[in-house]
């Protein structure tokens, strides 16, 4: 009779961490999607296609 008294807070703090686990990773989703959707890199002024060196060589190495 005991035992189902002990079982009971650990039921509790383990829906407990889920729903706090869950509340964090929305918070995170939700926040990390509105940075990405800021102001292009520096250095484009449209935020159009830059050719840059790592490109250039990729386009190299792809002709042969």
């Amino acid at each position: 009779m005991n035992d189902t008294k002990l079982d009971k807070p650990a039921r509790r703090d383990l829906l407990k961490s889920v729903a706090l686990g869950a509340a964090a990773v929305t918070t995170v989703g939700l926040t990390s999607g509105a940075a990405s959707a800021g102001a292009p890199e520096s250095g484009t002024e449209e935020g159009g296609y830059r050719e840059t060196d790592h490109v250039r060589r990729y386009y190299e190495l792809a002709r042969d």
